[in-house]
């Protein structure tokens, strides 16, 4: 997969790119990650690329023609066209089921905005996908853009290094996921249960299954109740 991310601040991805299972995917050729820096784009002697907004009003806009030279530019770096995304909390909610999705593509473009935001011509005329990563204002992009990285690149294949890991991961099957325990086995009087020591499979998975439901029942009744509806559904179909 290729990711284009086209930011003000692209040194704000340095570290998490460089780390843990981010650097390890890339140098592994699972993924490449390229930055470009919109302000590269801007034009005049002082690089603008913001404005005050027409009708008035607090803050500055990001301009149109920085952005849309930016990816013109980068489109025409891989002939994969992929999906763009405009990050911004106006736009379809980010998931699981999300980044699934996305993992599946080639190609993936993510835009980081700043400021009051997007000139209205840019969310329309680049026939991009807006997307939010929760219903709270941040500084920009840049930080939605780590989170939608970090969450699609270690669903594709050769990211991890168990190859298991991310389909035990929270929300996988719509559930939160089931308590972990490692060394000790007893821990200041807190001891790990015995179903987990027993090394019967079949009981560890029955537990572990039931620990995720009651735990995803206390914790978020919305995903419990999304989850017993679609088993429902499930079932009903398989009768039909």
């Amino acid at each position: 997969m290729r990711i284009d991310v086209l930011t003000l601040f692209p040194e704000m991805f340095a570290s998490p790119l460089a780390h843990s299972i981010l650097r390890r995917a890339q140098d592994a050729g699972v993924v490449e990650i390229v930055l470009s820096n919109i302000r590269d784009f801007a034009i005049g002697r002082y690089r603008q690329v913001d404005d005050k907004p027409y009708g008035g009003g607090p803050g500055m806009v990001m301009m149109c023609e920085p952005v849309f030279a930016c990816i013109e530019h980068v489109r025409s770096l891989s002939p994969a066209a992929g999906r763009t995304l405009l990050l911004t909390p106006q736009g379809r909610r980010f998931d699981q089921a999300m980044a699934t999705e996305l993992s599946a593509q080639e190609r993936l473009i993510l835009i980081a905005g700043r400021y009051e935001g997007f000139d209205e011509r840019i969310r329309t005329g680049l026939g991009a996908e807006e997307l939010s990563i929760g219903d709270y204002v941040l500084s920009g992009g840049e930080l939605p853009a780590m989170v939608v990285i970090d969450a699609v690149v270690r669903l594709l294949e050769g990211a991890l290094g168990d190859e298991d890991s991310a389909q035990n991961d929270s929300f996988r099957d719509g559930l939160l996921e089931y308590p972990q325990y490692t060394r000790p086995e007893d821990f200041r009087g807190m001891p790990v249960p015995e179903v987990l020591l027993s090394g019967d499979h079949a009981r560890i998975a029955a537990w572990r299954r039931d620990q995720a439901l009651e735990r995803t029942r206390q914790r978020r009744p919305d995903l419990y109740r999304a989850h017993c509806e679609k088993n429902e559904s499930d079932q009903t179909g398989d009768r039909s």
